[in-house]
């Protein structure tokens, strides 16, 4: 299958957040209605990339798999299609969540990374459920209890706290800056 696209845009060997930044800088050079393929072996863009272009109104066409890299295609929104870029309002840092989990409080930590992510470091108790089975594992997680929403960075669990309220969670909590600079326990 030919694809006709308008650019090509390489972040193989990137992990998140940066496939994405790199994408939303290469979106803003395209005129609405082109087509971009961004060429990533991050096994997490495929969700991440789903879920931003949901997010801000670019239409996500879908990805194919050549060997290891992911082609994915996107094609540009027009003004009227687009909205601003939502970001979630509550956050919590590394040193309230440390001392919330010291003190044993009753909560959900929500580790939203891939498997090869969380396998080589999670925090003990989190609940993994990468972003994109999040959708069809919703009954896994407490509305009742506070959900603290974490990745590597804090771009998908921003993503994924946005999604949690639209579904009626009360308290959702995105953890910043993520576990790339989390040090706090840590089981692998």
């Amino acid at each position: 299958m030919e694809i006709k696209v308008n650019q090509v845009l390489d972040a193989q060997g990137l992990s998140c957040p940066m496939p994405i930044v790199k994408t939303k800088k290469a979106m803003d050079a395209l005129e609405p209605g082109q087509v971009i393929e961004v060429r990533a072996t991050d096994k997490g863009s495929t969700a991440d990339i789903q879920a931003w272009a949901k997010n801000v109104g670019h239409q996500y066409l879908g990805t194919l798999e050549d060997g290891e890299v992911l082609k994915h295609y996107l094609r540009k929104a027009s003004a009227k299609e687009t909205k601003s870029e939502a970001k979630h309002p509550f956050t919590i840092d590394h040193r309230s969540l440390k001392e919330k989990i010291e003190n044993q409080e009753e909560m959900t930590i929500l580790d939203v990374r891939e498997p090869a992510e969380y396998a080589f470091g999670h925090i003990p108790s989190a609940k993994h459920i990468p972003l994109g089975e999040l959708e069809n594992r919703l009954k896994e997680i407490d509305p009742n209890l506070p959900v603290y929403v974490i990745c590597r960075s804090g771009h998908r669990s921003d993503l994924v706290c946005q999604l949690l309220s639209e579904k009626g969670f009360k308290k959702v909590l995105n953890v910043i800056p993520g576990m790339s600079e989390w040090d706090g326990p840590v089981e692998k």
